[in-house]
């Protein structure tokens, strides 16, 4: 390869393989539940999967999309946590899983968000749905357009709490791709979805009173490394969780949907957690040297700066004894302006037991333009001090 030089990089490193998404059938672990799937958070790897494309009922496990919607609304500045919300009739008529809003309420974003999360409240979720969008219907408009880039080919929302209604569906492996959204872009979920228990104040025309939020998810007090994330229960679509953990540097999603009743779908969860945990092991690249610049011909500037375009990782479910990785990094030995910023330059590829397993692209971090004349004339008058 002409136009690149090898600059060899090796360390030893412990570290294992994941090749492709998992199975039920494939392995030796087993779940109740009609449907179920397992993901590591960080790569995405599917571990486990048993019916994970069938469309079900998703009940309350819809309102990780709904809080995701919040959150991003607060990432983009357009709400904040302290913002004071009123509570509407439509909202407050919510039946189901519910902290009893009245009409013409107020509560905070905070406050609302620790309903939804905690309680699974659904009149706190219309009320927050219509603060964002001016209507359900509108935010529910927003939910469906946020799960498509998600890549959640076979899922509908009608609603933002999960209410049992026709068409309102999803599948095991959706839910875990906005469960993975929700806790690598806010992680702040966890200081909501980890809440045992937390008492809210209702102040109405009738005076003040306290009312007790406890959470939904069994799981956070039975099992040790629980994080979240969120139950469902309906009459259509039985008892659903998605339920998140983490355990030394692995994070994982077990989703369970149409579990007979909570146990089932508590008991599933954790077979499936300790299963990833028995299997995973994750080797993550962060810290690497700093790249040397690159030359350009025929640009304004000589030289571009680059760097590595994002982080390794890679999963093992293997228990090999690995010796170590290898990382070769391949430069270009120059590049001709125009250079764009953010033009590939080279890559960095990790090897194991001589087989490559991934790559990171080498980028430019800035664009150099194409010398004009009037730029050779200015370089050659300042070389020699004209």
């Amino acid at each position: 390869m002409k136009s690149f030089i090898a600059l060899i990089l090796s360390v030893v490193l412990f570290v294992g393989a994941c090749p492709r998404n998992v199975k039920a059938e494939e392995t030796e672990v087993q779940i109740q539940s009609p449907s179920g799937i397992l993901m590591e958070v960080s790569t995405g790897k599917i571990l486990y999967a048993k019916d994970a494309d069938t469309k079900r009922p998703p009940a309350s496990v819809t309102k990780i999309m709904t809080m995701l919607l919040i959150f991003d609304a607060l990432e983009e500045g357009k709400i904040r946590l302290d913002d004071t919300v009123t509570t509407s009739e439509y909202a407050a008529s919510m039946g189901g899983s519910q902290v009893f809003l009245e009409p013409g309420e107020t509560q905070t974003v905070d406050t609302l968000l620790k309903c939804i999360s905690i309680a699974s409240a659904n009149d706190a979720c219309v009320t927050m749905a219509e603060y964002l969008c001016g209507s359900e219907e509108e935010f529910v408009k927003k939910m469906n357009d946020r799960a498509r880039q998600l890549g959640m080919e076979h899922t509908n929302f009608v609603n933002c709490n999960g209410l049992d209604v026709d068409g309102h569906v999803t599948t095991a492996k959706d839910i875990a791709l906005m469960s993975r959204e929700l806790l690598l872009k806010y992680p702040q979920i966890h200081d909501y979805c980890t809440v045992w228990m937390e008492e809210i104040t209702h102040t109405t025309k009738k005076g003040s009173s306290q009312f007790g939020l406890t959470n939904t998810n069994k799981l956070i007090r039975q099992y040790e490394y629980a994080t979240g994330l969120k139950t469902g229960s309906t009459g259509l679509a039985k008892f659903c969780v998605s339920a998140s953990a983490k355990k030394d540097n692995i994070e994982l999603i077990a989703v369970i949907m149409a579990a007979d009743d909570s146990k089932t779908r508590f008991k599933d969860a954790t077979t499936l957690l300790n299963y990833g945990f028995s299997k995973c092991q994750l080797y993550e690249d962060h810290k690497r040297k700093n790249l040397p610049e690159l030359c350009v011909t025929g640009g304004v500037k000589e030289n571009v700066s680059c760097e590595y375009d994002g982080e390794f990782r890679y999963l093992d479910l293997d228990g090999k004894n690995i010796n170590g990785i290898t990382k070769t990094l391949y430069m270009k030995e120059k590049l001709r302006a125009p250079v764009k910023k953010g033009q590939k330059a080279g890559k960095l590829v990790y090897r194991l037991d001589g087989n490559e397993i991934g790559y990171l692209d080498v980028i430019t971090t800035e664009p150099v333009r194409k010398a004009r004349y009037i730029d050779c004339i200015r370089k050659i008058l300042f070389q020699y001090r004209i």
